[in-house]
């Protein structure tokens, strides 16, 4: 029984070459000595001990070479999809990229031209046009529709859009920002939207295991089988078990005949594992890991619930219902405030660095994005500073 102590444990971070906390003055303003991280998605908690016991286990040893044998990794990584998701995954529809940005970029590389449009359902996690703009790509933003104050989709409106140089959507799910857990019949509209006009989906399932009590994650690939000659299956070990710097992500293709782009792409970069990341999650991706994030689960809706009810009890804020993630996605428009003066009250007054909503993309304008992932402690300090930095509305 992991108790909720292991993760109220206040670990210093700063000074540690830490972007979360070493970074967030010379971005934000927002002075280290006394100001509060919640921006960089990473947590604020040690992964289970078994991973450290890896750690440990190749420190020991004092030699650090060339990985090699992945069966043990692959095995632990299909043991995981089985067990948590339902999920059977081949060892051969395995790849090990560093870290699911990089096998963003992959993808992009693999099955798209420059010039081609890749379509991300917008507000979302800003790596991705980043990476596609990057790329010579075009990002064709298809907007999230609001309803009951939670993010749905717009399928007639985004089928609109289509213009026949489409050829990937970039599917975040669980949802980053919104935190929504989609549907089977949503993913299955999703699904049938990429069929209707040819494009390869790639889905980043990177916070799947990070659900909160009440909801259920399903797997694309298992919601949606018959598309698994265009469907890219992206996972990692590195948001569940607070594992980031390991840089060690799993892309996940089915079909052989999409494979092979895919594996040319990484031979032609020479991309090869990182023998600290793989024997990190081969650790994680066991019982003892299950274990550990059942309890991080509980803790989290703690955090949530704690932030909501302050956040939700200020006048013209409103924090988006958390369904996954531990992101909260907080809505400032009721203040009428533009979002230079909501941001100055955040960053200046309540002295939290926070993500800005304007870089996710179309319709985040009025938000900002809360990591809850920290001490309930810090949580409860950074309500209270967001009450005072409002009050005047109150």
């Amino acid at each position: 029984m992991i108790a909720a102590s292991t993760f109220d444990l206040r670990i210093d971070r700063r000074g540690s070459n830490c972007a979360k906390w070493d970074k967030m003055e010379a971005v934000y303003g927002v002075p280290a000595s006394d100001g509060i991280a919640m921006w960089v998605a990473d947590m604020d908690f040690r992964p289970p001990p078994c991973v450290q016991a890896a750690v440990e286990a190749m420190a020991a040893h004092g030699v650090y070479g060339y990985f090699g044998d992945e069966r043990s990794n692959s095995d632990a990584i299909r043991w995981w999809m089985q067990e948590r998701h339902g999920w059977t995954v081949e060892p051969q529809a395995i790849f090990t990229t560093h870290g699911l940005v990089n096998g963003t970029a992959l993808c992009v590389e693999a099955y798209s031209r420059p010039g081609d449009g890749i379509v991300l359902m917008t507000p979302v996690y800003h790596a991705f046009a980043r990476v596609i703009r990057a790329a010579g790509r075009e990002v064709v933003e298809c907007r999230l529709a609001q309803e009951d104050g939670r993010y749905v989709l717009d399928i007639p409106g985004w089928d609109a859009q289509m213009t026949g140089r489409e050829r990937m959507l970039i599917l975040c799910s669980p949802h980053n920002p919104g935190g929504r857990v989609w549907s089977r019949e949503e993913l299955r509209q999703i699904a049938d939207f990429c069929v209707r006009h040819d494009l390869i989906l790639v889905s980043d399932e990177i916070h799947h295991d990070l659900v909160m009590p009440g909801h259920k994650h399903t797997v694309m690939a298992v919601a949606a089988p018959d598309i698994l000659d265009r469907l890219v299956m992206m996972t990692a070990t590195t948001k569940t078990f607070n594992i980031a710097g390991a840089h060690v992500g799993n892309v996940i293709i089915p079909d052989e005949a999409l494979r092979a782009p895919f594996r040319a792409r990484m031979n032609a970069l020479g991309i090869s594992p990182n023998s600290f990341g793989m024997a990190m999650a081969t650790a994680a991706y066991s019982k003892e890991g299950a274990a550990w994030v059942d309890a991080l689960l509980a803790y989290l809706d703690g955090n949530r619930r704690l932030f909501d009810a302050a956040v939700n009890g200020i006048p013209g804020l409103r924090s988006m219902p958390l369904e996954a993630t531990y992101l909260a996605w907080v809505d400032f428009a009721g203040t009428g405030m533009a979002p230079k003066d909501f941001i100055a009250r955040v960053e200046k007054q309540a002295k939290i660095a926070v993500n800005h909503g304007t870089s996710f993309g179309a319709g985040g304008d009025s938000f900002l994005r809360f990591n809850l992932a920290t001490q309930r402690a810090v949580v409860a300090e950074a309500a209270e500073r967001l009450k005072a930095a409002f009050a005047d509305l109150q």
